[in-house]
């Protein structure tokens, strides 16, 4: 009878070792996953980010693309303790998983709190960043990034081609235009010194609502895959106690 349950127990534990061991394989491809999301999301377009005053879109990629990272370290650590069956690694390893749960709970959490946000803060300091600080001096990265902006999502000025009316930049550097160049469907040197819809991009809401709408799409990726690795990680914790409680305790 004992012999019985011994083997029962021996099938258990190998039974939790393999579906450990396959829960780490996918786990470390998902971590590489993690890290290239963030990666994307800070390197696609990266110099829209200079024109956000808040840095959470920014801290919310970082710490994803820190956890994934760490995920890839733990999905080896994981496979070495499932391996060798002991239970000071496997302790060491649920702890890593619930340090990394914890960051994409964060990280996800940060692209939720700011998905609240991003209009009042795109409406707050948008047009100022724009009209203020284009073709400053020591200003070159604020002037590139509206220069791709306005090219890239086809809009002009924040609310409207109206907005460079105003500012420094129409009072100094215009030079007779009544918009950026980069207003324009073809852009050439001096095209904005007209501001029909023929020749300029004219987008209800402006660069704003172009702006905010790839914003959002970012962060729903990044919490989307920020909770999701997450409660994944819910499944490999679990096994992981499992296999914890099935071990004997080693002699030492």
């Amino acid at each position: 009878m004992a012999d019985a349950e011994g083997k029962n127990d021996t099938c258990g534990t190998v039974c939790l070792k393999y579906l450990l061991f396959i829960f780490n394989l996918f786990f470390w491809l998902a971590g590489g996953a993690v890290m290239a999301v963030g990666i994307w999301t800070l390197v696609d377009k990266s110099d829209y980010i200079s024109l956000l005053s808040s840095n959470t879109y920014s801290a919310a990629a970082f710490i994803l693309i820190g956890a994934g990272a760490v995920v890839v370290l733990t999905g080896i650590l994981g496979c070495c303790a499932t391996i060798r069956e002991q239970r000071g690694l496997l302790r060491v390893f649920f702890v890593l998983l619930l340090l990394i749960f914890l960051l994409e709970v964060t990280a996800g959490f940060l692209a939720y709190v700011y998905y609240q946000e991003l209009n009042a803060e795109l409406r707050a300091d948008l047009k100022e960043r724009m009209v203020q600080n284009y073709q400053q001096p020591g200003q070159e990265h604020i002037t590139r990034a509206i220069d791709s902006l306005q090219q890239d999502l086809k809009c002009c000025g924040s609310n409207s081609s109206a907005d460079w009316r105003e500012g420094a930049w129409i009072q100094i550097f215009a030079d007779g235009r009544l918009v950026p160049d980069s207003c324009c469907k073809t852009p050439t040197v001096a095209c904005g010194v007209r501001d029909h819809p023929s020749n300029i991009y004219k987008v209800e809401g402006g660069c704003i609502s172009k702006l905010e709408e790839f914003i959002l799409q970012h962060l729903i990726v990044l919490g989307s895959v920020g909770l999701g690795i997450a409660f994944i990680q819910i499944v490999g914790m679990i096994f992981t106690c499992c296999l914890y409680q099935s071990l004997k305790e080693e002699i030492y």
